[in-house]
């Protein structure tokens, strides 16, 4: 394929597509793919695009993320046209930006707007850049797990219908 027609996004599961955008996709939708797959990634497929990528992660973001735990050192930043023929079950919008330049998928039954400040521009020294991407990280992880929870009870309410069915 050419580089203006990039690979479509391989499906490879039967678990419904969570996608988490954002302008760039260096930074915040990849912090919260990490957590919403490190916590949910037996209930769904997650992944993460930019409208507008920058080509690249973070490394403060792959550091932080290090921290907690989770390595994200082999996401790369992709552009939201990579799943526009795949079935996304829900988008999540992290910035105003990918919220209004958001274009429906097929299969799309749910979409979520939570803002984040944005990490990367953030200057000063490198203690100061880390103590942002902490905080945005420590936000982001608290949003993602609970959203993670409710699917995740969701589900078990579900599995409780089918069982008296």
């Amino acid at each position: 394929m050419t580089e203006s027609t990039p690979t479509p996004f391989p499906v490879t599961s039967k678990k419904p597509l969570v996608l988490v955008l954002c302008t760039g996709n260096s930074c915040r939708s990849h912090l919260a793919e990490g957590f919403l797959r490190a916590a949910a990634g037996d209930l769904f497929e997650v992944a993460s695009a930019g409208s507008k990528p920058a080509g690249y992660v973070h490394p403060l973001a792959v550091r932080v993320m290090a921290e907690a735990g989770i390595d994200i050192r082999g996401h790369r930043s992709k552009h939201l046209s990579e799943f526009t023929q795949a079935e996304v079950e829900t988008v999540i919008t992290v910035c105003g930006h990918a919220d209004q330049a958001c274009p429906i998928f097929p299969g799309q039954v749910n979409r979520h707007h939570w803002p984040f400040d944005d990490p990367a521009p953030a200057t000063g020294t490198e203690a100061e850049q880390l103590a942002v991407f902490r905080r945005v990280r420590d936000e982001i992880k608290r949003t993602f797990q609970a959203y993670a929870d409710g699917r995740r009870d969701q589900a078990r309410v579900r599995r409780g219908e089918e069982a008296t069915r």
